[in-house]
């Protein structure tokens, strides 16, 4: 494990800013042939962090996490969109990393988003964070530096950021116990575990260093938390749960600067050689990542090994609740919804 405070810009930046220019618009839905998504009664994303597909699949430190890969459906050709953690939360809530490849957690980005989606089409949403000092709280981080906002996409929109109506959605975790045993879950909920239980580390009791600690804690995390929303009344009909990890392992390899390799498909950035970022050149992906996806109408004892990223869970999202496509899920040649999970047909 790394501090992944790494703030990159300048020439690195202007690099980007020419090769994720196409699909940034709206555009209608676009259902295929056969569609197998259907509108789904809640969505729960859980994001954890910095650990490739290899690190977690078959690890004994995460065995309820292993459990539920064997039992639900497994994505095995999953894949961040880029590096570092902070462009792939904007990616899955926006469609796009907007040209930044940093952890900067003043970056605020004014462009079309979830919440932007979710309302327009009279969605309920929340954003829970675990460790969160309160409602609302727009700090880069808890005073204990559990909390990070580089981990709370909500208020890196600056259309949320400025609206006290929409920062009050964004809550501390311990609201979803109260939401679930009140049967008042939001449509969509996204969860954001702390520094400890997302596998990232950095506080004092979970150093990066110990990643067998890290993979406990987050496997934890996942067990109360899967367990607590498949036993409540909100999983009815049909409800998916998406627990998924931002990017890979940050491995210190200087070939792909610094993290485990850079592997990555639908729509990655693709860096020219020379690129302070990259100097090879090429796809500069997220690399592949544990998707795991659970649900009342998901198929059982499935891996999918069709290319996907975190345009494709936005993608499948959008489709469900037949919200206009956003930025990369557009792209109907390389971003596709993740309909062969499921187990019925429109």
């Amino acid at each position: 494990m790394h501090v992944k405070n790494r703030w990159v810009w300048g020439s690195a930046l202007l690099a980007l800013a020419a090769l994720i220019a196409p699909g940034i618009a709206l555009a209608q839905p676009q259902h295929t042939a056969g569609s197998q998504v259907r509108p789904f009664d809640h969505v729960f994303v859980i994001f954890m962090e910095n650990h490739g597909t290899n690190s977690i699949i078959g690890d004994p430190n995460a065995p309820y996490i292993n459990q539920l890969a064997q039992q639900n459906t497994l994505a095995t050709n999953y894949f961040g969109v880029t590096h570092p953690s902070l462009p792939n939360y904007i990616a899955a809530t926006s469609g796009n990393n907007w040209y930044s490849n940093s952890d900067d957690p003043t970056q605020v980005f004014n462009h079309t988003n979830i919440v932007d989606e979710l309302e327009a089409a009279h969605k309920t949403w929340k954003g829970y964070m675990e460790s969160l000092p309160s409602v609302g709280f727009t700090g880069a981080q808890s005073t204990d530096g559990l909390y990070q906002s580089k981990h709370d996409p909500f208020v890196l929109y600056q259309d949320v950021l400025n609206n006290p109506s929409r920062l009050s959605h964004v809550v501390p975790l311990d609201q979803l116990s109260q939401d679930l045993a009140s049967n008042r879950v939001p449509n969509f909920a996204w969860i954001t575990p702390n520094v400890c239980d997302d596998m990232h580390g950095g506080a004092a009791n979970c150093p990066y260093s110990n990643d067998a600690l890290l993979k406990q804690d987050g496997d934890a995390f996942v067990s109360h938390w899967v367990t607590a929303i498949t036993h409540s009344k909100a999983w009815t009909g049909n409800s998916v749960i998406f627990l998924v990890w931002d990017e890979n392992d940050y491995t210190g390899n200087a070939a792909y600067d610094g993290w485990l390799n850079a592997d990555g498909c639908c729509d990655s950035p693709v860096l020219p050689a020379g690129t302070s970022l990259y100097p090879a050149g090429g796809v500069y992906g997220g690399g592949e990542v544990p998707m795991i996806v659970i649900g009342t109408h998901v198929k059982h004892h499935f891996t999918t090994g069709v290319a996907y990223n975190h345009y494709s869970m936005l993608k499948t999202i959008e489709q469900a609740w037949h919200m206009p496509y956003m930025g990369m899920t557009a792209d109907g040649a390389q971003v596709h919804a993740m309909s062969d999970v499921f187990t019925f047909g429109n």
